[in-house]
């Protein structure tokens, strides 16, 4: 199969001076994004009752926003900023970045929502600059994805409630990961053929969001269905099916993506089941299994990836990894099984234990790039001579 024209154009077609600034302006937009999740476990767990000193009155309200929109937005954003290498690419997630900081600090109300909202415009442009290099079908469902965030972001600008707009956020990170995966999946060459679930469930999902604007309860099984149709593909098709079968870093991604499929295919089957029936535990399960279980799921696979891409150092691989990644999985089960049951305490020590999984994740990757950064100061002489090529 004939390989298609890159979608990015390589940082090294900018001028060096300029790539230089890029490399150090990086590195605080990633700081705010990794801030924004600690603060968000932080809101997270207040959330779920726990009593831990609050920075601001009433901190666990943005739990959601800066989850989403402070740390997944800003870090999706950065990570097109640098495939791209253009300097006006950084604005969406400084914007974005910002904005999370914004509410940290219980700036006024319009401020923050207002800076992340123009943070996910910004990466609208970026898409469509992608989009106007490449049209493809996978281009154009990450730009859907994007339109998505900027749609959500609007309504809660406009002080629509969380609960009646969250599907746009799950809408932005669901549309851009598929996206992704459909363009890495060209590898295996499945036909058009083939592609006709994807395209089935993007549009569903599509068709659900804008339905559920006005009537929500058709409108998120509608979403779910989308949902599962893309989890189904993703099981069907994904090259993580031939991966997982080697070994190292190559079999720990695989894994994680085959376990991101699952959880959202059970989410589509939560939205489809509960619909708008938004009650505490039903709410829960909606959310989480597509947040956690599906998005974290994918940020672990890829983060051996894309943080060396981000902050120009290497990640190299350690058994380690599967520690975050397994905490996480039965964890979830814990708390969706608390959700269903319902048992209370179940869901408290699911939540709880969820927030070990990151923070752990958080130390495992932050050493791995410590040690990264270490090794490649190292003299070859003091290397073993294994490592030096040696025979």
């Amino acid at each position: 199969m004939k390989p298609e024209a890159p979608v990015t154009a390589s940082a090294s077609d900018t001028h060096p001076a300029v790539r230089t600034r890029l490399r150090y302006a990086r590195l605080p937009v990633l700081a705010m994004s990794m801030v924004a999740l600690l603060m968000a476990l932080w809101a997270g767990l207040l959330r779920l009752g726990f009593d831990l000193p609050v920075i601001k009155a009433r901190f666990y309200l943005p739990h959601g926003p800066l989850m989403v929109c402070g740390f997944l937005g800003t870090l999706i954003s950065l990570e097109r900023a640098v495939a791209l290498g253009e300097w006006w690419e950084y604005a969406a997630p400084a914007l974005s970045g910002t904005g999370a900081i914004a509410l940290m600090l219980g700036a006024s109300d319009p401020i923050g929502a207002g800076l992340i909202t123009l943070g996910s415009a910004g990466l609208i442009g970026i898409f469509a600059l992608i989009v106007h290099r490449q049209t493809a079908l996978f281009t154009i469902t990450m730009t859907l994805g994007a339109v998505a965030w900027f749609v959500g972001n609007c309504l809660w600008l406009a002080g629509v409630p969380m609960m009646d707009m969250f599907f746009w956020w799950t809408g932005f990170l669901v549309l851009t990961i598929a996206g992704e995966r459909l363009e890495l999946s060209r590898l295996t060459g499945p036909g058009e053929r083939n592609r006709a679930l994807f395209v089935f469930g993007a549009g569903a999902m599509l068709a659900g969001l804008t339905i559920g604007l006005r009537f929500p309860s058709p409108g998120m099984r509608i979403a779910g269905l989308g949902m599962l149709a893309i989890a189904f593909w993703l099981l069907r098709y994904d090259l993580a099916r031939r991966t997982v079968r080697q070994r190292g870093l190559t079999r720990f991604m695989a894994i994680n993506l085959l376990a991101g499929y699952f959880w959202l295919g059970a989410g589509g089957i939560a939205w489809m089941w509960f619909g708008g029936d938004l009650t505490t535990f039903h709410y829960d399960v909606m959310l989480h299994t597509i947040f956690l279980g599906f998005v974290f799921s994918m940020i672990f696979a890829h983060a051996p990836v894309i943080f060396p891409a981000i902050v120009q150092r290497p990640l190299p691989y350690n058994g380690r990894f599967y520690a975050h990644s397994a905490l996480l999985h039965a964890s979830l089960m814990l708390r969706i099984g608390g959700d269903l049951a319902p048992s209370y305490s179940a869901f408290e020590l699911g939540g709880l234990l969820n927030v070990a999984a990151l923070l752990l994740f958080v130390g495992n990757t932050g050493q791995a790039v410590l040690s990264g950064i270490l090794r490649s100061r190292q003299p070859a002489s003091a290397l073993p001579a294994a490592r030096r090529g040696a025979p």
